[in-house]
């Protein structure tokens, strides 16, 4: 793990993580407005993009949105101390390496040092193994449940839970 860092993104990194992203998502037309929206909102300091990069290469991703105006259900899992994280990705040839565990512990530790007192995130009930990890990592507070809507109108049951950074 000698060449690998972690840090926040650039817009440069973002464009071509995203562009990978949609390049092999299944339904592109939800990345590619996903992608209009983070880079606007990274642009705007409503989130901050985390990376893994390896030998030069975007391997993991997780971002952490500090403005509620740009995230469903809002109320109770954002606010002025509390940052709401998402997209939480590993490329598949890196995952279970501990790259993403990397990546988690310095996000984490860049919030607390922007005064954030605790972190919530939202996870499908059928995604068992992100729970699991999310369970791991202290996500064990469940704050509520409500539906999210993607750009093409499918809706989401998600479960949304917190962790405290004391």
């Amino acid at each position: 793990m000698n060449n690998y860092i972690c840090k926040i993104a650039s817009f440069e990194e973002m464009n071509t993580k995203w562009d990978y992203e949609i390049e092999h998502a299944s339904k592109k037309e939800n990345w590619i407005i996903w992608k209009m929206e983070n880079i606007k909102n990274m642009v705007e300091n409503k989130i901050i993009p985390y990376y893994g990069i390896l030998d030069g290469k975007i391997i993991c991703e997780a971002t952490a949105n500090i403005n509620k105006d740009i995230v469903q259900n809002s109320d109770g899992i954002i606010d002025k101390n509390t940052a709401y994280l998402s997209a939480f990705r590993t490329n598949t040839d890196y995952q279970s390496k501990g790259y993403f565990s990397r990546l988690f512990k310095f996000m984490i530790q860049d919030l607390k040092q922007k005064g954030y007192k605790s972190v919530t995130l939202g996870v499908e009930p059928s995604e068992t193994k992100n729970m699991q990890i999310y369970f791991k990592y202290g996500f064990t507070n469940f704050i509520k449940s409500d539906y999210e809507v993607y750009p093409d109108g499918t809706k989401v049951l998600v479960l949304y839970y917190l962790k405290n950074l004391d």
